[in-house]
């Protein structure tokens, strides 16, 4: 199997992690969940955080084939659409984001023309799709939990996660997202956990439990020993109740208003108003839409 080359991008503010994994061989490369600089006080926008992702791309003059996103994310602004006018490649999420465009199209009441089909994205992976990126064999293989249009993305030797998994000392993702299920994540995770176990894994985000450094790599070997949720052979029922559980202690993400209204999006702000101004809506006194009111047991899977 090919080995990549992949080299990570670190936005403190969210903890985020995005990648740019290429083929030493061809110098095609793919960047995967890239990041916008978002001030929440302010509503402003910038690109200080792609700007580095996209000098280094240029500096190592790689040839960008993709634009890929894990899911939707709820805790970040992407910078899909920007990376993409500036590198080139074309933009991919799993099929799944056409439920999550239907739900927060209906949240926010967005704009008659907003499309909930997906096809802000080139490219909708379907499950277990292959793909290259140079000559190195790639998969989107579904991942659904923490969110319903989540994927995880194995090219060569490398899987990215995106959020079904941490660091081991980290665990895993919140699952009551709108679609998310503790029991899907779990049934996702342990399909991650069959991939060689030399497998090297890239996460999306490092909370540095107990103050240590920022990490961003492991393997499916020491996930499956020593992640803190689901290794060292974890019940599925035991899994469930510890995610449930915490889950239930949470608040909501400091930036999920503006990201979820963008990342359906595929990182592109809605149309500009009749003022020639783009905004993003805060509906008042209204959460149901943010998390999930179902049980867990009662989410189809």
């Amino acid at each position: 199997m090919l080995k990549p080359s992949v080299k990570f991008f670190l936005h403190e503010l969210t903890s985020t992690f995005s990648y740019v994994v290429w083929d030493p061989e061809t110098r095609r490369a793919a960047v995967i969940d890239s990041v916008l600089d978002y001030d929440a006080h302010s509503g402003q926008l910038n690109t200080e955080t792609a700007d580095e992702l996209i000098r280094f791309v240029r500096d190592q003059q790689l040839t960008v084939e993709w634009v890929l996103e894990t899911h939707a994310h709820a805790d970040h602004v992407a910078g899909g659409a920007y990376v993409k006018r500036e590198l080139g490649g074309r933009t991919g999420i799993g099929q799944g984001i056409r439920t999550v465009q239907q739900h927060f199209k209906d949240v926010y009441n967005l704009e008659r023309g907003f499309q909930a089909d997906g096809s802000a994205f080139e490219h909708l992976f379907e499950d277990d799709e292959t793909f290259e990126v140079g000559n190195v064999e790639a998969r989107a293989i579904p991942a659904p939990g923490h969110t319903s249009d989540h994927v995880a993305y194995h090219i060569g030797d490398a899987l990215f996660v995106g959020d079904s998994l941490f660091m081991p000392d980290g665990g895993t993702a919140r699952c009551d997202f709108p679609g998310g299920s503790a029991r899907t994540l779990y049934r996702s995770i342990q399909r991650l956990f069959e991939l060689p176990e030399a497998t090297r894994v890239f996460v999306l985000h490092d909370y540095r439990p107990g103050g240590r450094n920022y990490a961003n790599e492991t393997t499916v070997a020491e996930q499956k020993r020593n992640n803190i949720h689901v290794g060292g052979g974890r019940s599925e029922a035991a899994f469930v109740k510890l995610r449930t559980e915490r889950d239930a202690t949470l608040g909501l993400p400091t930036l999920i208003i503006p990201s979820v209204q963008i990342n359906i999006r595929a990182g592109q702000t809605s149309p500009a108003e009749s003022n020639g101004l783009r905004y993003v809506k805060v509906p008042l006194n209204h959460t149901r839409g943010f998390s999930q009111t179902q049980r867990d047991e009662d989410v189809p899977v």
